[in-house]
């Protein structure tokens, strides 16, 4: 990836695909019992927001390095989320087809940030 022809984090489509999955979170979240508001629902929602907050502030460091640091902590968010989507879908907050739609975003996103890591290792 040639961070110098992308002008804006926005453009990278792991970073449009990460905010579509935070909408989701926060409109499967609302369902959530209220006892849940500052337990699943608050940690759910602070782990997919990380996800595109660490890749727009990785590609804003102008540096390769910092970059795959962030896109790490990043992926570290994406299987954080992963383990709490389970959790929901085990304690009956998420039905299996939301469930299904979550995990393969969430895949989708882990896939493609260790395709980006691996890119930016190897013009290391």
């Amino acid at each position: 990836m040639e961070t110098s022809k992308i002008k804006s984090y926005r453009e990278l489509i792991i970073w449009q695909k990460s905010i579509q999955l935070v909408t989701n979170i926060y409109r499967l979240t609302r369902d959530f019992p209220k006892e849940e508001l500052f337990g699943l629902t608050s940690q759910m929602r602070r782990c997919a927001i990380s996800i595109p907050s660490n890749i727009a502030e990785g590609f804003g460091r102008n540096s390769q390095g910092d970059f795959k640091r962030f896109l790490n902590i990043a992926l570290g968010s994406t299987y954080e989320l992963q383990t709490q989507i389970e959790i929901s879908l085990n304690l009956e907050y998420l039905n299996i087809e939301n469930y299904k739609n979550l995990m393969e975003s969430c895949v989708e996103l882990e896939i493609m940030t260790n395709s980006l890591v691996s890119k930016i290792k190897a013009k290391s």
